[in-house]
């Protein structure tokens, strides 16, 4: 993936976690200053500089320590901007103060507001003739119909499904204005990763989703892995569900679709209008593209099908611990590990403690790998404090 356009200099990327999109963009040929919660030994070893947006444990970006770092940036006059991926879902203001100190490469604000609003979104959605699953909104958020159909309460300020839960109505009777029921759809969770401009995209691929349960959250989401097959009548929904909402929503840069499959159907769920987790999977190029995208209109050529398949999960602690030196040089020498937990880190029970990589030929392959590499993580890492 590549393009005729110099994408050198200095970027900033901020994430709950930034590991991702800052070892992506130094990849491509930038200097990156990375900013999140975790300061994981393998973000700041590929960082020219990382700066700490709030408390590990509480999984919430800090207002104040986002704007003091991106007004010291801003100060510095070599950034050309920041990239904000996953935590700034529901956090519009944030990220139109943020864009006022320092350039903000991807959608823009007004817009990530609008690919928010539940009723806006579907509504373009039932425009367009793109298949989703039923949604109710407003007042009707607060009954259930009474037709056996399973729904489930979601937030649309949310990310990785940790709000996603099934409704009940003694949920619906205090439900916050920006959550909405949508209908429990059958079929495997996927997604498509695409780079956008505003009015056109390419799909970089699809992917297949891996969500699990954690306690009384039946929906998180733990990794992806791809690209996949995707059947021709599927494929075709879900590019025509790119191109209307990246027009519609002027999208930029790296985003994702989210939605499931059943046989050749798909029902769209949300679109993410920020670099997803899914980009892993799609080799060198992806963050110079995103900036080329987003900065000056510039697609990447679609790309070549390929043999190999890659994969990524999200490993949980089972219970509460810490690593010690010892653990945390044995994790950063495994190859197939990131997001690496420095000596000395504490976890409860539910913190994602490090990541897991793994390619194959088959889907079906690397899930296996990654679900075997990952019990033997836990073995390795959750003796109990």
């Amino acid at each position: 993936m590549s393009g005729a356009i110099d994408v050198k200099g200095v970027i900033a990327v901020a994430a709950l976690s930034a590991r991702l999109m800052a070892e992506a963009a130094v990849r491509d040929g930038f200097d990156v200053v990375a900013l999140d919660l975790f300061g994981d030994a393998d973000t700041r070893a590929a960082a020219s500089q990382w700066i700490g947006l709030g408390e590990p444990a509480s999984l919430e970006i800090d207002d104040a320590l986002t704007l003091a770092a991106l007004r010291d940036l801003a100060h510095r006059g070599d950034v050309r901007g920041w990239i904000a991926g996953s935590g700034f879902e529901g956090r519009p203001r944030l990220l139109a103060e943020g864009a006022q100190l320092l350039p903000l490469v991807g959608t823009a604000v007004s817009a990530v507001c609008r690919v928010r609003d539940p009723a806006l979104f579907f509504d373009v959605l039932a425009s367009h003739g793109i298949h989703h699953p039923p949604v109710r909104l407003g007042a009707l958020a607060r009954t259930l119909p009474d037709d056996g159909t399973r729904w489930l309460v979601k937030d649309a300020l949310g990310c990785g499904g940790w709000q996603v839960r099934p409704a009940t109505p003694e949920q619906l009777a205090e439900l916050p204005a920006h959550h909405y029921l949508q209908q429990q759809a059958p079929g495997v969770p996927m997604s498509a990763t695409f780079v956008a401009n505003g009015r056109q995209a390419v799909i970089l691929g699809f992917n297949e989703q891996t969500v699990r349960r954690f306690g009384t959250r039946p929906f998180v989401f733990c990794g992806v892995v791809g690209p996949v097959p995707l059947d021709a009548p599927a494929a075709s929904r879900v590019q025509a569900a790119v191109r209307a909402l990246t027009s519609a929503f002027e999208l930029r840069g790296l985003c994702s679709l989210d939605f499931v499959r059943d046989g050749d159907e798909i029902a769209v769920l949300e679109v993410n209008p920020r670099p997803p987790a899914s980009l892993a999977l799609y080799g060198d190029g992806v963050m110079a593209a995103h900036v080329q995208a987003c900065l000056h209109g510039v697609l990447p050529a679609p790309p070549a099908k390929r043999e190999r398949v890659d994969g990524t999960e999200i490993v949980f602690a089972r219970h509460d611990g810490q690593v010690d030196a010892a653990l945390a040089r044995r994790l950063a020498a495994r190859a197939d590990t990131h997001d690496h937990p420095r000596a000395g880190t504490r976890f409860a029970a539910g913190d994602p403690l490090c990541s897991l990589a793994a390619s194959g030929t088959t889907a079906d392959a690397v899930r296996a790998a990654l679900h075997q590499a990952r019990e033997a993580l836990l073995d390795t890492l959750e003796t109990p404090s």
